[in-house]
């Protein structure tokens, strides 16, 4: 089966001054390659500041590279127009680490989900209000909540309502950057849990940002270590986990204590 995403070579630099000459550059993304299997997670793991953000923003469309290509469903971004790229951004959600931050504190959740199908002019205004109840449904946030503002849910309805956002153009890729780094454990264990049903009801694919080896063993088919803007070390889960064979995934696997002991214990299954 193709790829759902292939990133190839990609280089991505920002000018590290206004006046900044090629040398005054800084790399953010260094000849970085991956693949992305339809219906299957990726866990792209590395230390602050190794280029995964600035990895999923390409992809999604929100940074330029500076060269090299990403495809999605065998269509080259880079070549697309305006229009064209606007049917496809729908394809492609993402998830924020800090739900209080991307979501509008004043807004309802009914609002919050609705929104996009008002962007995207789906819908009349009774349907956009049925099938956002049907999401927030789907996250398990009680309907006696929809008219309450995002500033009275609690962190991880918050978090559970910006899944849900995310859903409601149906894409095919989520990008989850950090999304569960900001929780409790126990919130943390709930919404991954919700993130395996959704994957498994809905065919969904995920990017799985992280600097937690043990949360990428609990949801990653996949895992790539990045650091300094390269990938250094890529595989299965399993043989990541198991036996790694870079410093920097080694260094990560040793800050993470639940991890020590017995990593194939969490490996996704």
């Amino acid at each position: 089966m193709p790829p759902l995403v292939k990133v190839e070579n990609l280089v991505k630099h920002y000018a590290a001054r206004q006046s900044a000459r090629s040398s005054d550059r800084r790399i953010a993304l260094d000849g970085v390659s991956l693949s992305i299997a339809p219906q299957t997670t990726v866990a792209l793991v590395g230390e602050s500041g190794s280029g995964k953000t600035t990895l999923a923003l390409c992809i999604a469309c929100l940074e330029p590279p500076t060269s090299g290509s990403i495809s999605f469903e065998g269509i080259d971004l880079a070549t697309l127009d305006k229009s064209h790229l606007r049917a496809l951004r729908p394809q492609i959600q993402l998830v924020f680490q800090d739900p209080a931050s991307s979501l509008n504190p004043r807004w309802t959740a009914l609002d919050i989900v609705s929104e996009p199908f008002l962007v995207q002019q789906r819908f009349t205004k009774p349907d956009r209000a049925v099938r956002a109840l049907q999401l927030l449904d789907r996250v398990a946030i009680p309907r006696r909540l929809a008219g309450r503002t995002a500033a009275e849910l609690s962190g991880g309805q918050k978090q559970r309502l910006a899944i849900a956002r995310a859903l409601a153009l149906e894409p095919k890729l989520i990008i989850l950057d950090e999304a569960l780094s900001a929780l409790d454990c126990s919130v943390q264990a709930q919404i991954a849990n919700l993130l395996l049903d959704l994957q498994s009801s809905l065919g969904l694919t995920y990017l799985f940002i992280t600097h937690d080896f043990a949360m990428a063993a609990h949801l990653a088919d996949q895992i790539a270590v990045m650091a300094r803007g390269r990938i250094v070390e890529s595989g299965s889960a399993k043989n990541i986990l198991c036996s790694p064979n870079h410093d920097a995934t080694r260094a990560l696997l040793a800050a993470t204590p639940r991890f020590i002991e017995s990593p194939a214990e969490l490996v996704h299954a």
